[in-house]
């Protein structure tokens, strides 16, 4: 018997294959084929498949096959396929898609980097402006790999790619929220909030034609699903991981020289930009349209063209504690620019007309403090620029 090319690979990364499937009998077959000709580690996960499937994964002995009877959706399947891989005491699981728009001799690409990055997860990168590119995947591709990097600040060129290797250590034994196409998504995002290095490599890709086209994916649940998952994550960096990253990172020295280094010393950035990008921060964290702060100006923030750092820093404003003092102190200001007499704040004899007379004074009120913190912080970091730039130049052997 042949040994598969790249077996020795394998066992030296403790890798294995890992490939979720549902009625893909008319493709699993040409791609175990074309996987066991590169290696014999390989799990197939058969997530209820009704048609022959798993008639013709009995023709593969050599494949460990992990198969249930009701369908559970992709992301059950991954989650199925880490913990057996991990059981088998694999170090890491490549997975690729059963349809066949995978080439398995690129497995060698993601090999290759787990060499120098054994604790990564690696995302392939396919090239989505070639033929017979679903309209629909550019786009779905573009919206994930913005709100990817909102969650966790790390810029990948295709976070919808089912082509990766996972670090099972870190993947196999947490609980998540998800098990159908957004898992994807949700695991590289908590990766990431864990510390793994997330990063992508190239890989190719096929796309048949439309009427050859084999997909599972159900456009309006499946993007309702990942926009409500993509919703959850922003609130849980915003409220917590961001605000602990920041304040671990500042309790070591590294961490203020780096961020000194990537929030000021950029001398490609005008002072006029730096200040309107805090400015625009602080007016983005006070203004009462309170779940919808970053989802407003990141888009925004990006157009102009603004320093995206600065702005997610001064935005953090309205971190708690933060926020009930804002809360208040935008409710007393529009009480008092609307001349009421009592612009204290309490809860006793709450009618439906004091609730619209109050919203609308809380609105108002935040929106002239956010105005107020935005010129302030304006002013504030252009002459703090101004200082810092002329204390640079005079004193060149300060840290740049």
């Amino acid at each position: 018997m042949t040994t598969p090319k790249y077996e020795e690979q394998f066992v030296k990364m403790h890798a294995c294959v890992l490939l979720p499937t549902y009625n893909n009998a008319s493709t699993i077959a040409a791609v175990l084929d074309s996987i066991l000709s590169y290696t014999s580690h390989v799990i197939v996960v058969n997530d209820g498949s009704t048609d022959a499937t798993q008639e013709l994964l009995i023709q593969y002995p050599q494949v460990t096959v992990v198969s249930y009877v009701q369908n559970q959706g992709k992301g059950f399947a991954l989650q199925e396929g880490f913990k057996k891989a991990y059981s088998l005491h694999y170090h890491h699981a490549i997975t690729l898609d059963s349809d066949g728009q995978h080439y398995a001799e690129d497995l060698l690409v993601f090999l290759t980097q787990l060499e120098q990055t054994q604790n990564a997860l690696l995302v392939g990168a396919r090239n989505l402006n070639q033929e017979n590119v679903p309209t629909k995947s550019s786009f779905g591709n573009r919206f994930s790999n913005f709100w990817f990097w909102v969650n966790t600040g790390i810029t990948l060129p295709d976070t919808q790619s089912g082509y990766r290797s996972y670090p099972l250590a870190a993947v196999a034994t947490k609980k998540y929220f998800t098990k159908k196409y957004e898992f994807e998504i949700e695991v590289m995002v908590r990766a990431s909030w864990s510390g793994v290095p997330v990063m992508s490599v190239p890989v190719s890709v096929y796309y048949p034609s439309p009427e050859e086209r084999i997909s599972h994916f159900r456009p309006l649940k499946d993007f309702t699903r990942i926009s409500i998952l993509n919703t959850v994550l922003v609130l849980i960096a915003l409220l917590w991981i961001k605000p602990r990253d920041l304040v671990i990172s500042l309790m070591k020295k590294e961490g203020w020289v780096q961020l000194w280094r990537s929030l000021f010393q950029n001398p490609q950035e005008s002072n006029h930009l730096k200040a309107a990008s805090v400015s625009f921060g602080l007016f983005m964290g006070i203004v009462p349209v309170w779940g919808f702060q970053l989802a407003i100006g990141i888009p925004l923030t990006i157009f102009f063209r603004l320093n995206k750092a600065l702005f997610l820093l001064a935005a953090n404003i309205s971190i708690f504690p933060m926020t009930a003092i804002i809360w208040m102190a935008s409710l007393a200001t529009g009480k008092i620019i609307l001349g009421y007499d009592d612009w204290s704040l309490h809860w006793h004899h709450l009618t439906l007309e004091r609730v619209k007379d109050e919203g609308i004074a809380f609105f108002l009120g935040g929106t002239v403090l956010a105005i107020v913190a935005a010129i302030i912080g304006y002013a504030l970091t252009y002459l703090v620029m101004l200082w810092l730039r002329r204390n640079k130049k005079d004193n060149p052997s300060s840290i740049s």
